[in-house]
This record gives structure tokens, C-alpha cells and sequence, in this order.
């Protein structure tokens, strides 16, 4: 039978502490089955939508190559909402019960992939509806992903905890490359297909959780909501993160919307609030985040780590993937329609190697500690940073595949035994808030990461895409083409690499025939192939993208220097017994000289 932990006195336990809980041996299963599938589930909606947007904007009729307001709001909503309500979702946990609003969530997370898939309409209504069941969606995966390593800690014991982790980690990573795979093969179908495939495991998810997981026994205070400090976070990260997605949008002449007075109004107030929600937390009777949390070492300098760690990979999927669609998939000869899905499976080396290492790193990591194998995690992305940074856009693939496969195992090394390093320095009571910070920080560096590299990329091609196109053009014999085919914006250049379309049909359809007889049927066959415009784009996006892995790089060694300085092995229920909550310095403060 599963049933929950239930807590029983310890030899020389005082009076009214918390007693340690005897975990049933079956339950821990049902809790990592359960929110592994979740996470799986939440992983794949979160890429699956990286491939089929052509399709899904196909079916509702609108251009991506004139909507980029949509675009932008489909791909970087769902992190915007996760990223601003999983504190307040975690400090509510502790509050009123994890697994209740883990349960919450997974049926609100079904709730909007039904409402996606049976979106109504079309054209811009259709895209707005879009936007707003995924951010109802993305609700249900803030309860979710707040919940789940809490939920984990509760179940397992202390030297099981990295491996449960760890599983959970791989999950979350390879549902994001499955996500692509599988959203190249059911866009081909239907774009509805895309969101229906998770509604049945939704379902099935969402009654096997409320059926069968259990509130765990953990000493629980009497505490209030923190509205002032959840108001000042919520808006200020929210206004934050807007502020950045409509900077990569153009406004007026300007490639990019960062002088956009709206931009920069938003952005300040953002920074404002932000600034602001320390101080209101030092003043408030509970707090949602808990700032006295990071004098302990693991949790101050893993949390470090793991925001850098996603700062330097958030934004990545989407380059390599522009990489791979616009430019070196077509240049070895697939079709513009087919690169979606090929994309998807050139990136599967990074899957494998996390899903190799993640269980063995977080298996290592129960035994001796997070401190060196997470250390030397980072040191390998931060290498296969470097690696991509100097292949040319006519890679050999073999090297480009050990680069991601490095990649995938220097994550799978430094996610799950970072994850329980965190996770085991806090006390039982605070692990629902410590969840919720740990993916706030995560989630945001994603966010963040995407508006970076974005922000990098697009300002390179602004100033080195015309003129490459003004000479790609002359070199063909058209320069009677340049004034028309200066229309695409570099944004345009650089999202219908990562659409997989090719713009210049697009441009020359709306020419006059005049001008385009004007052309050679040899001139036209030539720039409208799979060579001409990627090897074009080609010149003006890899200087910005060489720049952006060296950025990548140099954050991913940061990390690594955090994760050697976190300290060693260090579990709350064991290392933490019997300490005066009073004691000025506890072993694994930030402060203390002797580190355990």
C-alpha cells in the first residue's frame, strides 16, 4: 500500500520538534514516476513548439515572417509566467500543502493543453488565444515544477535523493529534445496533434496524483501570504522580462526596440520593484523568499551556479537550431520544409549525453558530494562552448556532434547532484520555498539567456547582413534586385532561418513581373535554392554567433568556480541535528571559516 510518511519519534527527539519521517519503500516510486512524467510532460509542451510554429501558423493563417510579436510571445511566455510565480508558488506550498498544489497544477496544465488544442479561431485572434492558453498552461507548470524536487526530497532519503534528482533532471532535458522530434513528425499530420499528445498523459497524470500521493509530515508555522513581497516580485520580474521580449522587436527604423520609450519604461520599473523586493523582505513578519536561506553555502552557491548555468545555455537550443535550419541543413541539401524535424535530430548527441550522465552524476554525487563533480560539469560545457565557437558554418558534423555530446554530459554532471546539494542544506519545513527559489532563478537565467543571445545576434546581423546581401546579390548578376530584397530585415533573415523558410520566394513573389523578367530564369533558380540565401546569412551570423559561444563559455567557467566554493557533502536532517537554530554560524554558512 502507498501511504504517506509518518513521522515517529527518534531516539532523544525534545518534545514538539518534528520527528524523522519512515519513508515507505514503495511511495518514493510513486512520487519520482509521477512527477517525472510531469516534468517529461512539461519539458516537451515548453520545445515542442520550437518545430511546428510554421505549421501552427500555417493552420491559423497568420505570416511569421510579419508576426513577430506572436512569435516572440509563444516561445518566451511560458518561461516569462514560470519564472515570475514559482517563488510565490513555492512559499504557498510550504504554506498550504506541496502535493495539494502539485496536484493543482497538473490539472491545470491539461486544462490548457485541451484549451490548445481545440483552439477556435484564426488569424489574430487565433494567435492570441494561443498565447493565452499557453500562459494558462504555463500556470500549471509553475505548481509543477515549484513542487516536484520538493516532493522528490520529501520521499527519498538523504542518499537517494541525487539519483531521484537526478532522473527527474533527465527527464526535463530530454523532454525538451524529444519535444522537438516529436513536434517535426505530428506538425506534418495536423498542428492540433501537436498539443493533443500531451492531454491523455495530462489525464491519466493528474488523477494517478491526486489518487496516490500524499502530503508528507513536516512541521508546518503559522504564516500569513506575503502580499507586498509577492506584488513588488511578480510585477517587477514580470515588467523585467516583457521589457526584454519587446526590445527584440523593431520599432521604427531601428532593427531592435531597446530606444523604444515603452521598452525602457517597463525595464525601469522592473529593476525598480526588484530592487525594492529585498528590502520589503527584510521588513516582512514571513517572507516568501526566504534571504537568511543563503547563509547556507550549498544553497547560496549552488543557486549561484545554477542561474549562471542557465544564463549560458537558456539561449542556445534556439541558435543551434537556427544554425542547423537555416544555414548547415540546407546547405547539405535538405529542403527548407524538412529542417524542422532534422534539426531535432542533430541535437540528439546533447540528449544523450545528459541522459547517460544525469543518473550516474546524481548516483556519485549521494556518495561523496555535489562539490567536484558538478565543478568539472561546467568546465565541460564551458569547453564545448569553445569548441562550436570555432567551427566554421560548413562544419563537419562529427565534431559538432562531440561538442554537443560534451555538452549533454557536463550538464547531466552538474544538474542533478547541484539540484541536491540545494535541496539537502534546507530544512524539511523550507523545501517547498527552496524549490520554488532554485527554479525561479533557473527559469529566469533561461528567460534572460534567450533575450541575451537574441539581443547579440540580432545586433550583429543589423550591421553585416545588407551589406553581405548587396554582395551576394551583385555576385549572382542581380544587382537590380538589391532594392527589393533589402525589404528583409534582419530580423525577418534570422526568423525565417529559425522557421525554416526561405524569405527570398517570398520576396520575389511580391515583385512585379517586369522587374523579375528582367532577371535570368539562371539568376532566379540560383538565389531562390538551398544554397544561396544560407550561404548569404552564413557571413553575417556567425561572427555574432562565435561571440556568443565565447559569452557561454566564459559564464559556464564562472559557474564552475561557484560550484568548487559551495564546500562539501551536506545534508540538513543529518549534518543539521541537534544544532542551535540560534548559533551564530553553522557549518555550511557562507560566513563561517570552517567548512564542512
Amino acid at each position: 500500500m502507498d501511504t504517506a510518511p509518518q513521522p515517529v519519534p527518534a531516539p532523544g527527539t525534545p518534545a514538539g520538534e518534528p520527528a524523522a519521517p519512515v519513508r515507505d519503500p514503495h511511495y518514493k516510486w510513486v512520487a519520482l514516476s509521477n512527477t517525472t512524467i510531469a516534468t517529461f510532460m512539461a519539458t516537451v509542451n515548453g520545445s515542442i513548439i520550437l518545430i511546428s510554429l510554421p505549421a501552427i501558423f500555417n493552420g491559423i493563417n497568420i505570416d511569421p515572417l510579419t508576426s513577430f510579436q506572436y512569435l516572440l510571445w509563444i516561445l518566451m511566455g511560458y518561461g516569462i509566467v514560470t519564472a515570475t510565480l514559482l517563488l510565490s508558488f513555492g512559499r504557498l506550498s510550504d504554506i498550504y500543502g506541496r502535493v495539494r498544489l502539485y496536484n493543482v497544477g497538473f490539472a491545470i496544465f491539461t486544462a490548457g493543453s485541451i484549451l490548445l488544442f481545440l483552439t477556435p479561431s484564426t488569424g489574430d485572434a487565433g494567435a492570441i488565444e494561443l498565447i493565452v492558453f499557453r500562459l494558462i498552461q504555463a500556470v500549471g507548470a509553475a505548481f509543477i515544477f515549484s513542487n516536484s524536487a520538493a516532493i522528490l526530497t520529501d520521499a527519498f532519503p538523504p542518499d537517494e535523493r541525487g539519483k531521484a534528482l537526478g532522473l527527474n533532471q533527465v527527464a526535463a532535458l530530454s523532454g525538451q529534445f524529444v519535444g522537438l522530434i516529436i513536434g517535426g513528425i505530428l506538425a506534418v499530420f495536423h498542428w492540433r496533434y501537436v498539443f493533443l499528445i500531451s492531454v491523455p498523459f495530462g489525464v491519466i497524470g493528474t488523477i494517478w496524483a491526486f489518487m496516490k500521493l500524499k502530503e508528507p509530515a513536516y512541521q508546518k508555522r503559522s504564516q500569513k501570504i506575503d502580499i507586498w513581497g509577492n506584488l513588488s516580485f511578480i510585477c517587477g520580474l514580470t515588467l523585467f522580462l516583457v521589457g526584454i521580449t519587446y526590445a527584440l522587436l523593431p520599432y521604427g527604423s531601428a532593427s531592435m526596440g531597446w530606444g523604444n520609450p515603452w521598452v525602457i519604461a517597463t525595464l525601469f520599473c522592473g529593476i525598480l520593484l526588484l530592487i525594492a523586493f529585498p528590502i520589503i523582505e527584510t521588513r516582512v513578519k514571513d517572507p516568501m523568499f526566504r534571504l537568511d536561506l543563503f547563509k547556507i553555502r550549498n544553497f547560496a552557491f549552488g543557486n549561484a551556479a545554477g542561474f549562471l548555468s542557465a544564463l549560458a545555455r537558456g539561449g542556445v537550443m534556439i541558435i543551434l537550431i537556427i544554425l542547423l535550419q537555416g544555414i548547415w541543413l540546407p546547405l547539405h541539401g535538405y529542403s527548407f520544409e524538412s529542417t524542422p524535424f532534422w534539426a531535432g535530430v542533430y541535437m540528439l548527441p546533447l540528449t544523450i549525453g545528459f541522459v547517460v550522465m544525469g543518473p550516474i552524476s546524481g548516483i556519485i554525487s549521494d556518495k561523496y558530494g555535489a562539490r567536484w563533480i558538478s565543478t568539472l560539469g561546467m568546465v565541460l560545457v564551458g569547453i564545448s562552448f569553445l569548441i562550436l565557437a570555432v567551427l566554421p558554418y560548413s562544419f563537419d558534423y562529427l565534431p559538432f556532434a562531440l561538442a554537443l555530446l560534451i555538452m549533454g554530459l557536463g550538464n547531466g554532471m552538474f544538474s542533478s547532484p547541484n539540484a541536491a546539494a540545494i535541496m539537502n542544506a534546507v530544512p524539511p519545513e523550507e523545501r517547498g520555498v527552496s524549490s520554488g527559489m532554485m527554479s525561479t532563478l533557473f527559469n529566469s537565467g533561461f528567460v534572460l539567456s534567450m533575450g541575451m543571445f537574441f539581443t547579440i545576434i540580432v545586433v550583429g546581423l543589423t550591421s553585416a547582413f545588407p551589406p553581405e546581401l548587396s554582395a551576394a546579390l551583385s555576385a549572382a548578376n542581380a544587382t537590380q534586385l538589391i532594392p527589393a530584397m533589402s525589404a528583409i530585415p534582419p530580423t525577418g533573415a534570422l526568423f525565417a532561418a529559425f522557421l525554416g523558410y526561405n524569405p527570398v520566394q517570398m520576396i520575389l513573389a511580391g515583385l512585379s513581373p517586369a522587374l523579375l523578367a528582367t532577371v535570368a530564369p539562371a539568376t532566379i533558380a540560383t538565389i531562390t535554392g538551398v544554397i544561396w540565401f544560407p550561404t548569404t546569412l552564413a557571413q553575417a551570423f556567425m561572427p555574432s554567433l562565435a561571440l556568443s559561444f565565447y559569452i557561454g563559455a566564459a559564464i559556464s567557467f564562472i559557474a564552475a568556480l561557484l560550484c568548487a566554493m559551495r564546500g562539501d557533502k551536506y545534508v540538513e536532517e543529518i549534518d543539521g541535528t541537534g544544532r542551535d537554530d540560534d548559533s551564530s554560524a553553522g557549518p555550511q554558512q557562507v560566513s563561517g571559516e570552517n567548512v564542512k
